[in-house]
């Protein structure tokens, strides 16, 4: 296992997505406003932490990759802010295109006594326009000359679309490498062709349009065998939340149960999860040892406040306390 986690810092990771600012605001609050019935905050402390695709990038360099992103930003204040985010996280900042057209996606949660009271997006949802499309596919090109697998990170917020996604995956095809989506809804079902397929139970639900118990097997593995039919694309992998994971990698199913944690915030935890499963491709593992990792890694982050990449070591003291299949381990490359 050792030597599975050493192999992780020869790698490189392209990512390209929606990149934004996970910006918090803890104070204390004691009443409520005389102008409306909400509670008055103090500000005690202010943070702002990459978030989206960024965060992802986090994870990655975290666990001892190397992460590039690949994305589109304001041409504001917030993106100037992002882009020193960026610096001050040792991370590169050239495929970073910065458009005066758009908006750089801020999303801000003001909490109290360790409770979230409220969240303010400011963002933008619309597709790139010809330009701005043109400018990152330009720059995809040149980061993935480097790149040993590509991830695919979508909120939604139009950077990545029917405008793209086709030909992204296809120049990754290409060169053979590999492409692990995070998806969203209103996309879904475009990457086709993909490596991987990462979607959580809801995500999975909206996007194929079903609805079913969560505790219908049956039901459950027909939607998945069908989501893999037609994103023609042999790895499936499912987070389902406190139940664990599933994946499903030509006809084998395998189920992974959730560890047992002290939660105290999911934000982020998908995050870890597509990173990990990433880094798990580019190696050639075994889906279900990606899975086992992956499911790890998600559990581990979820014990921390807020959005927060993975701690490699801890990650390797719990993969290695874990009783994962020896023959796993035999098939790493």
């Amino acid at each position: 296992m050792e030597d599975l986690f050493r192999a992780f810092d020869k790698l490189t990771v392209l990512i390209v997505g929606d990149v934004m600012v996970d910006a918090y605001l803890w104070g204390k609050s004691t009443r409520l406003s005389p102008e409306a019935p909400v509670p008055i905050v103090n500000v005690l402390k202010s943070e702002k932490r990459l978030g989206g695709a960024g965060n992802v990038a986090l994870n990655v360099q975290a666990l001892g990759a190397t992460a590039l992103l690949c994305s589109v930003i304001g041409h504001d204040p917030e993106g100037a802010g992002l882009i020193s985010l960026l610096v001050d996280a040792g991370l590169s900042t050239t495929g970073i295109v910065q458009s005066p057209e758009r908006i750089t996606s801020v999303k801000q949660r003001i909490l109290s006594g360790g409770q979230q009271l409220l969240r303010i997006d400011s963002e933008t949802e619309k597709e790139l326009e010809e330009t701005e499309n043109a400018g990152l596919v330009s720059l995809y090109k040149q980061l993935l000359e480097q790149a040993n697998v590509v991830i695919f990170e979508d909120y939604d917020k139009g950077v990545l679309g029917e405008h793209n996604i086709a030909e992204l995956i296809s120049l990754a095809q290409e060169k053979g490498i590999p492409t692990v989506v995070d998806p969203k809804k209103k996309n879904f079902l475009a990457y086709r062709g993909c490596s991987l397929f990462k979607p959580n139970l809801k995500e999975l639900k909206e996007g194929l349009k079903v609805e079913f118990a969560d505790d219908n097997p049956e039901a459950f593995e027909t939607a998945a065998v069908d989501l893999q039919r037609k994103l023609s694309t042999n790895n499936i992998l499912i987070t389902l939340s406190e139940r664990g994971v599933f994946c499903l990698s030509g006809e084998e199913k395998t189920y992974i149960e959730a560890h047992l944690r002290t939660i105290s915030d999911v934000s982020g935890a998908g995050d870890t999860v597509i990173s990990i499963a990433a880094l798990g491709m580019a190696l050639h593992l075994p889906l279900p040892l990606v899975a086992e990792l992956s499911n790890l890694g998600g559990g581990l982050v979820c014990e921390e406040i807020g959005v927060v990449p993975v701690d490699k070591h801890k990650l390797l003291r719990e993969a290695l306390a874990c009783n994962i299949p020896e023959q796993y381990l035999s098939q790493m490359v």
